[in-house]
């Protein structure tokens, strides 16, 4: 299976919600100090927009120490602890300053199903769609913790993200509302691709 080309840093410059459904079937690659590959397809996502648009934003209110790489520039990954024990990725996007990040929900694993295994401390016979279903299964899975806070997404770093192979390109997805939160929690900014069975909550009404 070939991946194709590197998401470049334009792709990340976009209005939030548009960059919310564009990673939908996009893949997530991370390689490892050893050099390993870990990579999954992209199936769920939540978009958290800037500027005082989002009261369930972490930028909500201001830029503080915890929420500074979601002011940008865009590209770069904004990692924190959920509950101090969790860690969650966003990718953040729209120009630098506007702090709108996306939330990475869920993947479909590729490669190095193994070692994300061992990442997880799960068994052999355990299910596959428990592997990266949920944002901080998703972190542990691949080896994403807040010392890569701020780090640029693209090719030669650790995160980076490329295009699908021909055969899983051209995903659908739903719109849906967020989940785990208790703002705005009407607002469809929940991206899913459809009939996938890795997401980590079933689509509403489906």
């Amino acid at each position: 299976m070939k991946l194709g080309p590197y998401i470049r840093r334009a792709f990340y410059q976009r209005p939030c919600l548009e960059v919310a459904a564009g990673l939908i079937g996009l893949i997530l690659v991370r390689r490892t100090a050893e050099g390993r590959i870990l990579a999954g397809q992209i199936v769920e996502v939540e978009a958290y927009l800037g500027l005082g648009e989002d009261p369930a934003s972490h930028a909500h209110r201001a830029e503080i120490e915890r929420n500074r790489a979601m002011f940008g520039p865009p590209g770069r990954i904004y990692v924190y602890r959920s509950y101090g024990i969790h860690a969650c990725a966003n990718i953040v996007c729209e120009p630098k300053g506007r702090a709108a990040a996306v939330l990475l929900r869920a993947v479909e694993p590729l490669y190095g199903i193994e070692e994300m295994r061992r990442n997880r401390s799960l068994g052999r016979d355990a299910r596959p769609m428990l592997i990266a279903a949920g944002p901080g299964r998703l972190t542990e899975a691949f080896g994403i913790t807040p010392a890569q806070d701020g780090q640029p997404i693209a090719r030669g770093q650790p995160i980076a993200l490329r295009e699908p192979p021909d055969e899983l390109a051209g995903l659908s997805f739903t719109r849906c509302p967020r989940i785990g939160i208790s703002k705005a929690v009407d607002r469809p900014y929940r991206f899913c691709a459809d009939n996938s069975r890795y997401l980590s909550k079933p689509i509403p009404g489906l």
